[in-house]
């Protein structure tokens, strides 16, 4: 980099002291539990800091020194307003996740301690920051057991790089997509090594392509899509016949209906499913499907009703 351009980084990166330098010129800091846009509301909580508690705050509001890049997309909260002691406003800053601060450099600075700033906003009436971090840990924690049932329903010999597949991202993990992408590719080739046969690879694959669509929370995850696409890849006769070379259990009748309603599916073969298929899985759903599945065998998929 030239001297103009790291003096231009310099300029436009986020430090400690730049922030404290604006918070040694407040008088009175306005903290509210809401976004730029909502500052003016008056259904928002907010706090007014004064004096030596400026001091304190500043303490809180320490950041990691020179990241750059860094933008999340949301509008972030709460919104912090510095103001001087003409009551001008000499900076806005807002929170992003509770572990990032906007507005002090050209980018979302990480904070040096995220939990005990959120911990002070609690201590001092704003408790809107605690709640959210507390139900994001809860929902981690079942995102966690989620994912940890997927791998555990492996087959035999993938398990090591189904973890791989699985493994989450944390916000600024720039080498997340590469790594899943290469997690991808090593278990399709494993399994079409330890699988070998085109059926009995199928019928696997269907068992734990079923695993998503009993789980409370629904919908796809990453991982879930990367056994779909491993279905996807498979010749679509093979598929079928797979369903009808011995009766399928009721994870791989889960399985076939997922994939079957999956968008690149229907896009290429339709909604209509032939004989037996459709029967032995509209069977399945009139005994023990889903929610989603019946809405899906309403809404014409898999070729509707068996017909009496």
């Amino acid at each position: 980099m030239s001297n103009k351009g790291a003096a231009r980084a310099a300029e436009g990166s986020s430090t400690t002291s730049r922030l404290r330098e604006v918070l040694d010129r407040a008088a009175s800091v306005v903290i509210v539990e809401g976004a730029p846009d909502e500052v003016d509301a008056t259904d928002r909580r907010r706090i007014v800091v004064t004096g030596i508690e400026i001091a304190d705050l500043a303490q809180r509001l320490a950041i990691v020194d020179g990241r750059t890049g860094s933008h999340c997309l949301c509008p972030g909260w709460p919104t912090i307003l510095v103001h001087d002691s003409h009551g001008d406003l000499i900076a806005r800053w807002t929170l992003h996740h509770q572990s990032a601060l906007r507005g002090v450099g050209d980018c979302d600075a990480d904070l040096r301690d995220g939990p005990g700033l959120t911990e002070w906003l609690a201590q001092h009436g704003l408790t809107g920051p605690q709640k959210v971090q507390t139900e994001l840990a809860a929902q981690e924690v079942k995102a966690e057991q989620r994912r940890m049932r997927w791998r555990q329903a492996a087959p035999v010999g993938l398990a090591g790089v189904a973890a791989d597949v699985a493994e989450p991202s944390s916000r600024d993990d720039i080498g997340w997509s590469n790594r899943l992408q290469e997690a991808q590719q090593r278990l399709a080739a494993l399994v079409r090594q330890r699988y070998a046969d085109e059926i009995d690879r199928v019928r696997i694959l269907l068992a734990w392509a079923g695993i998503p669509s009993r789980e409370a929370s629904g919908g796809l995850m990453w991982y879930d899509l990367a056994v779909q696409r491993l279905l996807l890849a498979e010749a679509p006769d093979t598929v079928l016949t797979a369903l009808t070379v011995q009766v399928p259990t009721a994870a791989q009748l889960d399985g076939a209906a997922g994939l079957f309603t999956s968008y690149e599916w229907v896009t290429a073969h339709g909604r209509q499913l032939p004989e037996p298929v459709r029967s032995i899985l509209i069977d399945h759903i009139h005994a023990d499907g889903t929610d989603q599945m019946r809405f899906q065998l309403r809404h014409g998929y898999f070729g509707g009703e068996r017909s009496a």
